[in-house]
């Protein structure tokens, strides 16, 4: 079972601008998705530029469980040798999936129909993130489970023996639950047909049709329905892995808060459905600019040129909220160096994050003199401008690796250093993060 670290808290305070080139590592989201994909299919798929942070490395031990044979050739170079669709082989060990709610809810969609049993665990985090909006689905394609109440892990699922396709519309705006959907259609004979009302990330349907699923997408009012093919073929694959946005927002934010900063962020994901967090941190004022755009293995790339710049507050779209739920944490300290009121609402996925991350947001910043109105969907930053924020508080992370990093970046600009309680937990991410934001003139001390 995942062992709980020993807490490590950090202070950041304000020093120079920040300058240079901020390498972040490869996207989270796709990582996952190339390693299960990988193991789906047959043959031998090659990934570049893997994301070997602690969630990720979880599911290729899951994998290696369920058996698959992964090999790593060098940093983020790994190649995954798969069992086919329905393939997979019933793991003797617990699957521990550490703080990944990504990895433990895809596998559930990848195990849920073939013909096996496995028990899902993870750590204190994981073990109080909600698992039955996934799972409850799930059953209609035959599987059953047991888990604690509310379907909270561990949890003991139960494949099914004769899967059957399915109709389902997704009722919450995840792309976790629809794509572990996706997933157990891929063994289920016959069309599966998942709608959503909302649009959500479109990475699984985008690296199922590179493995050679036979699927459809349709417009559908403000969201889609994807029909998807069951006994599924997958051929393997190449995958280059571009750089996680979501990564990227921390040192972003950065750079637009601290006076006389500028940096460049290469080659990162620019998906649109990844990217509201720039389209909103521009709508803001940030002078954020986009070179050498390219298009690699069907997502749009390229590199982000941020400046120092005065932000202002305004009204995020609720409807952006899906493109941009991983980045409300840092928005929200931007929001807070603003001129003027941020009003950002249809944040009620925040509440079953790593932590109730939205009532994590509000106390770290009411902790560092901003004041912060919170509703059951939503908060509205004061701003205090650029030379408004006290700091001097001290953060409590919950577990939430970016509730951490998001308010030492606050820290980077505030009047006065701000602490937070932990950053073991920021491995699970962007295990560089530290180093990183150093190599730009971050100034950070490790507290007690």
């Amino acid at each position: 079972m995942t062992e709980e670290p020993a807490k490590r808290p950090l202070a950041a305070r304000r020093g120079g601008p920040l300058r240079g080139v901020a390498t972040v590592p490869g996207d989270k989201s796709i990582s996952h998705r190339a390693l299960i994909l990988g193991s789906l299919a047959v043959g031998e798929t090659q990934i570049r530029g893997l994301l070997e942070a602690e969630d990720v490395l979880h599911t290729a031990r899951a994998m290696r469980a369920l058996g698959a044979d992964l090999l790593r050739d060098g940093d983020g170079q790994w190649r995954v040798w798969g069992r086919g669709v329905g393939g997979l082989a019933e793991p003797d060990e617990v699957l521990d999936f550490g703080n990944s709610g990504t990895g433990s809810r895809l596998v559930m969609g990848a195990v849920a129909t073939t013909a096996m049993k496995a028990v899902f665990h993870g750590d204190e985090s994981l073990r109080r993130r909600p698992m039955q909006r996934v799972l409850e689905p799930l059953t209609l394609f035959g599987a059953t489970y047991s888990a604690r109440a509310g379907g909270l892990m561990p949890v003991s699922l139960h494949g099914a023996s004769r899967p059957i396709a399915i109709e389902h519309d997704v009722a919450v705006a995840s792309a976790q639950v629809k794509s572990a959907l996706l997933l157990a259609a891929l063994n289920a004979p016959g069309r599966t047909r998942i709608s959503q009302r909302a649009l959500t990330r479109d990475h699984t349907e985008k690296m199922l049709a590179a493995f050679g699923a036979k699927l459809a997408v349709q417009p559908l009012d403000d969201g889609e329905a994807i029909e998807i093919d069951g006994e599924a073929e997958l051929k393997p694959a190449s995958i280059d892995v571009p750089r996680d946005p979501s990564s990227a927002a921390f040192p972003l934010v950065a750079a637009l808060i601290v006076p006389g900063s500028e940096m460049t962020l290469p080659g990162v994901l620019l998906n649109p459905r990844r990217s509201g967090i720039i389209e909103t941190l521009q709508e803001m004022g940030a002078d954020i600019s986009v070179a050498n755009a390219c298009d690699s293995g069907g997502e749009q790339i390229g590199d982000l040129v941020a400046r120092a710049s005065a932000l202002k507050g305004i009204e995020v779209p609720p409807q952006r909220a899906p493109a941009m739920i991983d980045e409300y944490p840092i928005l929200a300290v931007a929001a807070a160096f603003a001129e003027g009121r941020t009003v950002m609402r249809g944040l009620e996925e925040l509440r079953v994050k790593e932590s109730d991350r939205l009532a994590a947001i509000v106390a770290g910043l009411r902790a560092n003199g901003v004041t912060v109105e919170e509703t059951e969907d939503g908060m509205a930053v004061e701003g205090r401008g650029g030379d408004g924020v006290a700091g001097a508080g001290m953060v409590v992370t919950h577990v939430d690796h970016r509730i951490a990093m998001a308010f030492l970046v606050m820290g980077l600009a505030a009047r006065a250093p701000v602490t937070v309680d932990d950053t073991t937990m920021i491995a699970t991410s962007f295990p560089a993060f530290e180093e990183v934001m150093r190599g730009l003139g971050a100034m950070f001390e490790v507290g007690t």
